[in-house]
């Protein structure tokens, strides 16, 4: 049986959420009692609440919402890498691209270990360089724990438009503490919210099998 790593954030109150965006919040609407036999519960949150999916509408005005994404992208096997170097966004020489040849979905580790309780202002981000490198490559998606393919303080997006040039797909806030660096399926899907911008997914990795 194959190992399954599940790489999604936990949604809790209290999680870490990008400088002036939604609080997660859950809230009971219904609870368990002599009159009700069901507990329902009721959610505020962004949608790049914790692990998410970017969509194109999220920085390209033309973009397609997430409702409308293809979802072959998030499906299917990718290889997860620990970038080298320490610089304020892994490019091209922080990656072995001769092991990323051919490769159609990316996860880029950068944090030793994932900041779940804070948030971080000074992660690493992905440098525009590389996925163009990636893009040309066939590269379909690149996923990393980092909060975003660009700086916090970026107004630019460079990165984001890189992957809008080469009609990838983005995932972000993965959490890779304890996956080896490999190859794997993966398995990130996100809801199919109208007019949405992200969604939050479940992401997982599975081993694949030797001859896969």
């Amino acid at each position: 049986m194959s190992r399954i790593y599940d790489i999604t954030q936990t949604l809790h109150a209290g999680l870490p959420v990008w400088p002036g965006d939604t609080a997660f919040v859950r809230e009971d609407s219904w609870v368990i009692g002599p009159d009700c036999p069901v507990k329902v519960s009721r959610l505020t949150l962004s949608t790049h609440s914790g692990s998410h999916a970017d969509a194109p509408e999220h920085y390209h005005k033309a973009g397609s919402d997430i409702a409308g994404v293809d979802l072959a992208p998030y499906l299917g096997p990718c290889v997860l890498v620990t970038a080298k170097g320490s610089g304020p966004a892994v490019r091209p020489e922080d990656v072995d691209l001769d092991a990323l040849k051919g490769a159609k979905r990316v996860l880029i580790r950068t944090y030793k270990e994932f900041p779940h309780t804070a948030w971080d202002s000074d992660f690493r981000a992905i440098s525009p360089e590389l996925i163009e490198a990636l893009g040309r490559q066939g590269c379909l998606l690149i996923g990393t724990d980092a909060a975003s393919l660009d700086p916090e303080t970026s107004k630019t997006l460079d990165a984001h438009h890189a992957v809008r040039r080469h009609d990838m797909r983005i995932l972000e806030g993965l959490v890779l503490d304890g996956v080896p660096d490999g190859r794997f399926e993966l398995i990130a899907l996100p809801l199919p919210i109208a007019d949405a911008d992200a969604s939050p997914v479940r992401a997982i990795l599975r081993d694949l099998p030797d001859d896969a």
